[in-house]
């Protein structure tokens, strides 16, 4: 007859794997909590990739849960955001910058030329071929 699995709760996982980051044996805490040291392995990278909401109990988690991680989501979703379009803006204002210099120097180019009056005369600019 197969093994029912353990639900441990969101409150014992965190103090497991506080205590492991504390400086506790793995091998101690597991035979306290009758458990594998992998699992408490595996726990601490939870905890580490996603802090204490990531330790969730087994099955489908409940909606406060859900619309609470969907919030975090949402505000970090909110910050890239804001800082992508602060990104966007100082490229645009480095881009109108770059178009002022050049519209400035086509001006210059543009007062220093001749008119050509007569067919044949010579161009007001020298020539770039050497």
């Amino acid at each position: 007859m197969p093994k029912k699995a353990r639900d441990f709760s969101r409150e014992m996982k965190l103090a497991a794997v506080r205590r492991m980051m504390a400086g506790e044996s793995v091998g101690a805490l597991a035979r306290e909590f009758k458990l594998r040291r992998h699992l408490l392995y595996l726990w601490r990278d939870h905890f580490r990739a996603g802090g204490p909401s990531a330790l969730r109990t087994r099955g489908r988690p409940r909606k406060s849960e859900a619309l609470a991680n969907a919030s975090v989501v949402a505000t970090d979703d909110l910050s890239l955001a804001r800082q992508r379009i602060a990104e966007l803006e100082r490229k645009v204002g480095q881009q109108h910058l770059e178009l002022d210099f050049f519209r400035q120097a086509l001006r210059q180019v543009e007062a220093k030329r001749r008119p050509i009056d007569k067919p044949g005369a010579k161009p007001s600019t020298p020539s770039s071929k050497r």
